[in-house]
């Protein structure tokens, strides 16, 4: 970093091989602006965009992180800036040429005596929050749940006070779909592992129609990678049954029905536990150029201090990690995770190629003007999410983890999407940081969104729970945000603060990923 002073024009080097970095200032700097080491703008460069550092010949490596990001259209010398309509798209890394497990990253000494104040369940996970969800067997009945959770809130729950509140497990899926298809293991996987969040303290209820494709029978029975739900048919709703006459009989039904439930949630308290029960999912959505040298880092290093106190920590974003998947194999803890991760990013090869379409799509118009070239770029700073831990395990998407430690959970990079199926994989928490700002939220897990910038954060003041752009200039270190951050997440977990989005109450809806066709 060029620091000469406060007021000084600044830019981050992230590796000593970069011949590009990224300007710090708030909006950007003007041409003709000079920097201590010699270094003149030759043109205006808005904040978080790419100067040269050096001159580059046309065709030449374009490089950032240490890494070549991709190559120059043009010749471009030494202080112009590198917009995304420079930089021309390298290849993806080769899947079949990677190394595997060849640098083993050793354990980290082990952080004890942390704890938070969670929820225990019969099968031995914890929980953050303890709710009462209502899983559906398919979209049609999504607006009778929706009534039906505004009669429990408003005439149920004050009756229940050791019961944080109720959500829907509202999703597009269940009729109109190909339910015998390969992929359709995918949605049905996702759903039925949703109703087992620890955040539902173990207790199921399903609303149907009853002519649906996945009939609630199918979407609780197991398979080899997952846990069949031993539900009583007395704890599954149909509207189509026909002892219901009318609406109001369908709505009694299923009040009956979650009272019970109600009553078995308002019997559990809070209990002091460690911090090796937490399971948190790393997301990153509306990025930019600081994403990979503020706030990922940051977050990188708190799931290395998760990792350390035993703890499960998921990142995820398939297309966000493929051209960085090089950097990742060599950390597997074993040929057989390196194996199956390329095995998620080969599937996901296919499923682009499939659509007729490829990783370019990715990033997005607002990726772009925070400074991001291209998804070679934001891949480098999205696997800063993963810290420095061995990653133990790879699942699938909707998949729930065997083993504790660094998981990656393969999902797209949608953020709803990505949200969805690391709640079906059990997160229990989630951190989801931001340069260009999402209100994103989950009502189910509480989402703690860190701004990668001051600027963000400060005009986003009652959105942003946490601000990382005090790396950017100088006032903290990785170190000391991400310490911050694990320090929130034990709050959060334990309700001792509450984030923004849950504050106001702003949640998106799931989002289930289903890669299977739709009839």
């Amino acid at each position: 970093m060029n620091t000469p002073g406060n007021d000084s024009p600044l830019y981050i080097k992230v590796h000593e091989n970069d011949n590009v970095a990224i300007v710090v200032n708030n909006n950007g700097l003007t041409a003709g602006t000079a920097f201590s080491c010699g270094l003149v703008l030759k043109e205006h460069i808005p904040q978080g965009h790419k100067v040269a550092l050096s001159d580059i010949a046309k065709g030449a490596d374009i490089i950032r992180y240490g890494e070549v990001i991709g190559y120059a259209l043009r010749d471009i010398a030494r202080g112009c800036w590198i917009d995304e309509s420079l930089v021309i798209l390298p290849e993806a890394p080769d899947l079949a040429s990677l190394p595997l497990a060849t640098a083993v990253p050793p354990a980290l000494e082990p952080l004890k005596g942390y704890t938070f104040e969670g929820y225990r369940n019969a099968d031995g996970s914890v929980g953050t929050r303890n709710l009462l969800a209502i899983t559906t067997s398919v979209h049609c009945v999504a607006g009778v749940v929706d009534h039906v959770v505004k009669i429990i809130e408003r005439q149920l729950l004050p009756n229940y006070p050791n019961v944080d509140g109720v959500v829907a497990l509202n999703h597009l899926y269940g009729c109109g779909v190909a339910i015998n298809a390969p992929a359709a293991v995918v949605p049905i996987r996702t759903i039925h592992n949703l109703a087992l969040n620890p955040n539902f303290g173990g207790e199921v209820m399903v609303v149907g129609l009853g002519c649906e494709k996945l009939q609630p029978e199918r979407l609780l029975e197991g398979t080899p990678d997952v846990q069949a739900i031993s539900l009583d048919d007395s704890d599954i709703v149909r509207l189509q049954d026909e002892k219901h006459v009318g609406f109001e009989s369908m709505i009694d039904d299923i009040l009956q029905v979650a009272e019970r439930h109600l009553q078995r949630l308002n019997q559990r308290k809070r209990e002091t536990v460690p911090a090796s029960e937490l399971v948190v999912g790393m997301q990153c959505g509306g990025s930019d150029a600081f994403s990979g040298v503020t706030a990922n880092p940051a977050v990188g290093f708190a799931s290395d201090l998760l990792v350390r106190c035993g703890a499960t920590v998921m990142f995820s974003e398939v297309t966000e990690v493929r051209d960085a998947v090089h950097l990742l194999t060599p950390r597997v803890v074993d040929e057989a995770t390196g194996k199956r991760l390329l095995e998620e990013m080969a599937w996901y090869d296919d499923y682009l190629n499939m659509g007729k379409t490829d990783r370019s799509a990715n990033p997005s118009p607002g990726n772009k003007k925070g400074g991001l070239a291209n998804v070679v770029e934001k891949a480098l700073g999205s696997i800063a999410k993963s810290g420095r831990s061995a990653i133990a395990e790879v699942l699938s998407p909707g998949q729930r983890p065997t083993k504790r430690g660094l998981i990656y959970a393969a999902t797209p990079a949608s953020d709803f999407v990505c949200g969805t199926q690391q709640m079906a994989s059990g997160i229990t928490l989630q951190v989801f940081t931001t340069g260009r700002g999402t209100p994103y939220g989950l009502a189910a897990i509480p989402v703690i969104k860190m701004a990668t910038r001051s600027a963000l954060a400060d005009r986003w003041h009652d959105l942003m729970d946490i601000n990382a752009g005090t790396i950017a200039t100088g006032e903290e270190t990785i170190e000391q945000v991400g310490w911050r951050l694990f320090e929130l997440i034990l709050d959060i977990a334990s309700a001792r603060k509450e984030t923004w989005s849950d504050r106001w109450g702003i949640h998106n809806a799931l989002a289930v990923f289903n890669p299977a066709p739709v009839t």
